[in-house]
């Protein structure tokens, strides 16, 4: 937020508050008498108090913010305020598909005790991210994309809950442990699976490289260049 904001926010915030006070405070009250008009400026000189030092306060505190910090903090504002970009509804409802499952692994991520299983999620969460990503650089690889959201990812979440309140249950009997046991080596599978599956996103643009290199070097013989 620029200074002169600050300032505007400044001065209109209590001229706002005083308002809203008097007007909530006539709905309940209608001001019919000398002693409720002054009950009303009493209440509305409180609140505007409450809210100028409020203000003053965040304004002191950002002051005192070190020069280091303001960039970080304005440019999460600003990240805020702007609306999201839009790539297309197709590659947009991959996005949005990816942030719901991040969310989720994420949850399970907290509550997951078992380090091990930790790190596992952890690689999953990136992994994926980086293939619904790819949707961004290259939109060809969408209907890729959408048929591991469709099955794979969603399939593995729901594997993950159910570890998750499996463990919780603090009980070791043979078909909890046994299951998880099963879990555990499912989710090994499942990493390498999703390593093979942002590799193959790479194939178009591999091959276009390598007709680039190609090209390039039929080009550099030509002119005797090499």
């Amino acid at each position: 937020m620029s200074q002169s904001n600050r300032s505007k926010t400044a001065f209109v915030s209590p001229i706002y508050s005083i308002a809203l006070t008097w007007i909530v405070f006539s709905v309940f009250f209608p001001i019919t008498s000398l002693s409720r008009f002054v009950a009303a400026a009493i209440i509305s000189a409180v609140v505007c108090s409450c809210v100028s030092a409020r203000v003053k306060s965040r304004a002191e505190k950002r002051a005192e913010e070190p020069e280091e910090e303001k960039p970080k903090r304005e440019k999460k504002e600003k990240k805020k305020a702007e609306p999201e970009k839009s790539y297309g509804p197709e590659v947009d409802a991959i996005l949005a598909e990816n942030k719901r499952a991040q969310q989720e692994m994420g949850r399970i991520y907290a509550s997951v005790q078992n380090t091990d299983i930790k790190v596992k999620i952890r690689d999953i969460m990136e992994i994926s991210d980086k293939i619904a990503q790819d949707a961004i650089a290259d939109p060809s690889d969408v209907p890729q994309i959408k048929k591991f959201q469709s099955y794979y990812l969603p399939t593995t979440i729901k594997l993950l809950n159910a570890y998750d309140r499996m463990g919780s249950q603090g009980i070791e009997g043979e078909n909890i442990s046994g299951t998880m046991s099963r879990i555990e080596e499912m989710l090994d599978t499942a990493i390498a699976a999703y390593r093979k599956q942002l590799d193959s996103l790479f194939a178009n643009q591999a091959l276009d490289i390598e007709t680039d290199i190609d090209v390039m070097n039929t080009m550099l013989k030509r002119e005797g260049l090499t």
